[in-house]
């Protein structure tokens, strides 16, 4: 047998086809939440939240480092002073009016599109890593093979709904061309949704020509297909680069999240009301230009939310301010009808420990509650997001599915069956034979893969096996079984020649100048 690039053993195919009928690959639709929701805030903190963000918008202003959008203030009316745009509410209000409350994201694969916006939930797998920890446990560099086979494990762990794009820094190729293959790789390893590169305005204007050979010129026009993110500079800054990228990606109308980078405590005030008034403020801001470059354009009301410890200045995951600030963004969101994004099973923990998991648990409870649309870094965040563990990545995986079915709510269609099953076993029986069980045991409740419910003598007759050595395992059987979607070999061409002609245009030597 021949060895694959994970170091296993390499199935057949017939093998690999017969293991995964085994093993149910269905991406689950998007998440429709039946939970009420958590929100802390009543009408008037509400309001007084908007105001305060209002006056920030007119009184204090954004500055906006771009020329381009400094002309595009002027001409939609606003107040420009230097690079500092003053913003009247009542323009602001009257912009994001434009904004869709709700879409449908399309995936090559049709059977993948999902519904957006409102009740509607997806989970999007993290991204930015600079290193990884690999198939052996060992944290260093990662390679666009290292992204491939991350991009195959989104397309084969059903609660994910999106490739993604650098879920991790491929450092074997230069830094000025990387966008290309980074977007490739979202495209040919997955059918399902992906984001697209935004680290300058040309890498996006490129990410969105591949999106237009994939998908068509025209389908682009109507159809959101991929996922742009531009962090804003807290506080109350967006620059060139972010700027730039948000034109390309909103004149081509597909969603940009419009995402404060908030680093609670240092770049905002030490105070969980005050940081969202700001926050909002800088959200507004962008969900705002998105509509002056195209009006009715998808965008997406987005931030990153973190703490600053004051020991140490470090940022922090998991804190409970976190969880209150996503629970009164996804308020303030819905206050203006747009969709918002969050983060999720974030951890700062160095190594796949219980710290990780208990932080990433506390923010995926947190964003499912707080009524989240666009649950982004909902796989393998570690570190404070400097490594994408592959271990955590499938563990993660599984535990958004159980908060997907934590969040669909309670079942009511068996009741009157499951009532009758009570009358009929009565006093001192047991349900395991009975027909009511029988017909709905597999989806009555949730049976986790990866975490171990056994007897500690089986466990330990079974090898003691702990749940990073299981993660990985899963891992490496996941990428054994893995069969690539294919792409139309006339698409598939068509990009490559995109991509070969941009490389010989951009110098690897522009690396030395590229925003990473």
């Amino acid at each position: 047998m021949s060895v694959d690039a994970v170091g296993t053993a390499r199935r057949g195919r017939g093998a690999r086809k017969a293991v995964r009928q085994e093993r149910d690959i269905t991406m689950l639709p998007a998440l429709k939440r039946n939970l009420p929701l958590t929100e802390p805030m009543d009408q008037e903190q509400i309001e007084r939240i908007d105001a305060a963000s209002m006056d920030i918008l007119e009184n204090v202003g954004v500055v906006f480092r771009d020329e381009i959008a400094l002309e595009d203030w002027r001409r939609a009316g606003a107040k420009v002073e230097g690079e500092t745009v003053y913003l009247d509410r009542g323009l602001v209000r009257e912009l994001i009016a434009t904004i869709p409350a709700s879409f449908t994201y399309h995936a090559r694969n049709p059977a993948n599109n999902l519904p957006f916006g409102g009740d509607h939930s997806i989970f999007a797998p993290m991204t930015g890593a600079p290193y990884l920890r690999d198939l052996d446990d060992v944290r260093r560099n990662p390679t666009l093979e290292d992204l491939a086979n991350f991009h195959k494990l989104s397309h084969m762990l059903p609660a994910i709904h999106s490739s993604a794009h650098h879920i991790v820094e491929p450092y074997d190729h230069p830094i000025s061309q990387r966008h290309l293959r980074i977007t490739y790789s979202s495209m040919k390893h997955s059918d399902k949704t992906f984001m697209g590169m935004t680290t300058s305005p040309k890498n996006a204007e490129d990410v969105m020509e591949m999106c237009a050979i994939l998908f068509g010129e025209e389908f682009l026009e109507d159809h959101p297909v991929c996922t742009g993110n531009c962090n804003g500079n807290s506080p109350l800054v967006w620059d060139e680069t972010m700027l730039g990228a948000m034109r390309a990606f909103a004149k081509r109308n597909q969603p940009v999240l419009c995402s404060p980078f908030v680093l609670g405590g240092a770049n905002t005030p030490a105070s969980v009301a005050p940081t969202v008034a700001q926050l909002n403020a800088e959200a507004l801001s962008a969900l705002a230009y998105t509509q002056v470059v195209r009006k009715g354009a998808p965008a997406i009301y987005g931030h990153y939310l973190s703490t600053v410890s004051m020991k140490s200045g470090a940022p922090m995951a998991g804190t409970p301010e976190i969880s209150l600030m996503n629970f009164m963004i996804g308020q303030m969101a819905r206050f203006y009808d747009v969709p918002w994004r969050s983060s999720n099973t974030l951890g700062g923990a160095k190594t796949f420990d219980a710290q990780a998991g208990y932080e990433s648990a506390m923010t995926l409870n947190a964003v499912l509650m707080a009524g989240c649309n666009y649950i982004w870094h909902s796989a393998g965040w570690n570190e404070a997001g400097m490594h994408c563990s592959m271990a955590k990545f499938v563990v993660d995986a599984e535990m958004c599915a159980m908060g997907y079915r934590m969040a669909e709510g309670v079942r009511w269609d068996d009741f009157d069956e499951a009532i009758q099953a009570v009358g009929d076993i009565g006093p001192g029986g047991h349900y395991l034979g009975h027909p009511h069980t029988l017909e709905n045991f597999q989806r009555a409740f949730f049976m986790p893969e990866m975490f171990d419910n056994n007897s500690i003598e089986q466990w330990q007759a079974e090898g003691s096996v702990e749940i990073t050595a299981r993660a990985l395992q899963r891992c490496r059987d996941l990428l054994n079984e893995y069969e690539e979607p294919t792409l139309d070999p006339a698409v598939n061409e068509a990009l490559l020649d995109y991509i070969a002609r941009r490389e010989r245009e951009i110098p690897a030597a522009a690396a030395l100048n590229q925003d990473h």
